[in-house]
């Protein structure tokens, strides 16, 4: 496998192959140019043949230094349109693109391979919003030996505080950007979706999911009825895409330049807000202040709700008007929240009085004393998947829901994780979260920052308003680093099948995943590439070519088509008429397509002579025609003797 720390990495491979590719070049033009020069000498022996001409002669050179087809031009007039000069001009032709074809082809190359579907592995060690085991992982330099008491949960409350507002304020930078650009909706699944930053390089976006029609619920319950539900990735994944076990490559296995994307099928943890609109009088029975009996003694962070005396379980306390709305009451197994005041305006305050509930409970005031009651529940959606995505730049941690032809919503691969099973656990994880940033500090009157934001963003319509988010949506969006939080080292299904709820060590799980990848492959990376593959397919067929023709052709004679045998036959050789004038600037034109033969005298000596005039010789040199020799038993002439009387082939 090419890796950067494995036995090849990619810079090595890369040299390599280039390498591997010249050679093969080299040897090609190599065998092609000794292939022509047994052709071209041959056929210059041949009686029978038409001769060799000083174009064809220029074809080696045509494979050895291309850029002499363009240079002299004229020699691809006389001889390229002949069967050898085609598979000449091929053959120069392939051995110039070679390189680049095997480079484009052959040469391993980052791409992605086909999605494939994977079983992959994840260790597994808590369950979901499990308190005790996020205050455990929060690093902090203030240990637990330092302050027993406050030392995790301090530790958390800082890391909610950051993350929470980090998040917050880019949700609403987005939303900034949309209402500068006209782009608002009142369609929640058109709007801003949820954002998030896990470990700080994977950038998170949740969803809206479970959509409820806003206008219709607040007309059944005749008042403005805020509901949204987000799902968020599962933070579990970004550990198990770098599980040994899986075998994934990471961007840095790559030298920095792997990428991967991978979508499974596990739950997405999520969080229901509830919020409706209420008048202080239907607010009285909520509110500890507007009991009868109050003491008058003001509550604060310290003494409520401690040292006031508020019923406990199993009283389901006082009825109210929205107790079908949030499910308040006996009949829905859920008490409803109290408050130890009303809020002023722009501050909220938050239910602590009770552990025994699923929810957590805000109430916010806006600026013209009107009142919103926000329920907040977390559960595990199973009609979403998660998607990862890595790089080296960072990585990207979404969701996809509710799209009903996804094959890995957890929905559609068995799970038994249903909606609308909220987790008791998860309150213990958001009590903090609300306390730090300051959903609770309306109980002093505050005025908070957060808070003085969070109720300017109570609707005043029975309509999500195209250029703010609700109140429903903003809690949804601070709440989201506690579902990320709780995700971390959580199981990859609904279910808990052990009998602690932190498991030392962990215990893998499986799930089912896609998978497409970057890896180092041979192939070209776009389409146009593989007419390349036409190159390295001809460059294999002329060398199997070439050894069939050496095969059936035992023995090499003297290539005379080489510089140094070409000077020797022509100085030894009787000047011609043929290409008189010629000496000072060299054949052209008609002298190109003259051709010409190799002779042997009687005393074996060899020369060449043009068929189309006979030689000027002069009388001392005078020689016979090679016809009327008698030719002695010399090897030489014995070859000669054998060649020159050939049948003319088709090169």
């Amino acid at each position: 496998m090419i890796t950067e720390n494995g036995a090849l990495s990619p810079s090595t491979v890369s040299l390599l192959c280039a390498a591997i590719a010249k050679t093969i070049e080299l040897s090609f033009v190599t065998v092609f140019i000794t292939f022509l020069g047994q052709v071209l000498s041959l056929r210059a022996f041949k009686k029978s043949s038409r001769g060799v001409t000083i174009a064809e002669m220029q074809m080696r050179a045509w494979i050895m230094q291309p850029g002499t087809m363009i240079t002299h031009v004229a020699t691809l007039r006389y001889a390229a349109l002949t069967f050898l000069g085609m598979i000449a001009l091929t053959a120069a032709l392939m051995a110039t693109l070679y390189t680049t074809a095997s480079d484009a082809l052959v040469a391993p190359k980052l791409k992605f391979g086909k999605l494939q579907d994977r079983l992959l592995y994840g260790k597994v060690a808590t369950t979901f919003f499990n308190e005790q085991y996020i205050q455990d992982g929060c690093i902090t330099p203030i240990s637990a030996a330092i302050d027993p008491e406050g030392s995790g949960e301090t530790c958390i409350a800082i890391e909610h505080l950051a993350q929470s507002y980090h998040n917050y304020a880019q949700y609403l930078a987005e939303w900034a950007v949309t209402t500068d650009q006209k782009n608002g909706s009142s369609d929640l699944a058109e709007r801003p979706s949820p954002v998030g930053l896990l470990f700080d390089n994977t950038t998170v976006r949740g969803s809206w999911v479970d959509v409820q029609d806003m206008p219709e619920a607040s007309s059944n319950f005749e008042r403005v009825v805020n509901n949204v539900s987000m799902a968020m990735p599962l933070s579990a994944m970004f550990s198990a895409a770098r599980e040994p076990r899986n075998g994934i490559l990471q961007p840095q296995d790559l030298d920095g330049l792997g990428e991967y994307y991978i979508q499974a099928s596990v739950p997405a943890p999520s969080i229901n807000v509830l919020c409706a609109s209420m008048t202080e009088e239907e607010l009285a029975p909520m509110v500890l202040s507007k009991w009868p009996g109050f003491n008058g003694t003001a509550a604060n962070e310290t003494n409520y709700p401690f040292q006031y005396d508020i019923p406990i379980f199993p009283s389901w306390l006082n009825t109210t008007v929205v107790d079908d709305l949030f499910g308040f009451g006996q009949k829905y197994g859920r008490r409803p929240p109290v408050f130890p005041k009303i809020p002023e305006p722009y501050n909220t305050v938050l239910n602590i009085s009770s552990m025994e509930t699923d929810s957590l409970y805000v109430l916010a005031t806006s600026a013209h004393s009107s009142y919103m009651l926000c329920s907040m529940r977390a559960y595990l959606s199973p009609n979403c998947s998660t998607e990862y995505h890595a790089s080296l730049s960072g990585g990207s941690l979404t969701t996809q829901c509710d799209a009903p032809n996804d094959s890995l919503s957890n929905e559609n691969t068995g799970t038994n994780a249903t909606t609308g099973v909220y987790s008791a656990d998860w309150i213990g994880v958001a009590t903090p979260w609300a306390k730090a940033i300051s959903l609770d500090i309306g109980i002093i009157d505050g005025d908070a920052s957060n808070s003085r934001l969070m109720s300017q963003l109570i609707p005043t319509e029975p309509s999500l308003d195209p250029s703010l988010p609700s109140i429903a949506e903003a809690l949804a969006v601070l709440a989201g680093c506690t579902l990320l939080n709780s995700g971390i080292d959580a199981p990859f299904v609904s279910d808990w099948n052990y009998s602690t709820p932190i498991l030392d060590p962990p215990q893998y799980q499986t799930l089912n995943a896609t998978l497409r990848f970057q890896d180092y492959s041979s192939g070209g990376t776009a389409r146009w590439q593989s007419m390349l593959y036409a190159v390295l397919t001809l460059v294999f067929l002329a060398n199997l070519f070439c050894l069939g023709y050496f095969l059936t052709h035992a023995g090499l004679v003297t290539d005379f088509m080489e510089p140094q045998n070409l000077f020797a036959l022509s100085l030894n050789s009787p000047p011609s008429q043929v290409l008189e004038g010629t000496c000072g600037g060299g054949p052209e034109g008609k002298y190109l397509k003259t051709s010409w033969f190799i002779r042997m005298s009687e005393q074996e000596h060899f020369y060449v002579e043009s068929a189309d005039l006979p030689p000027s010789r002069p009388a001392s040199r005078k020689r016979r025609a090679p016809s009327e020799m008698e030719i002695a038993g010399s090897p030489v002439a014995e070859m000669y003797g054998k060649l020159s009387k050939r049948a003319a082939s088709l090169l």
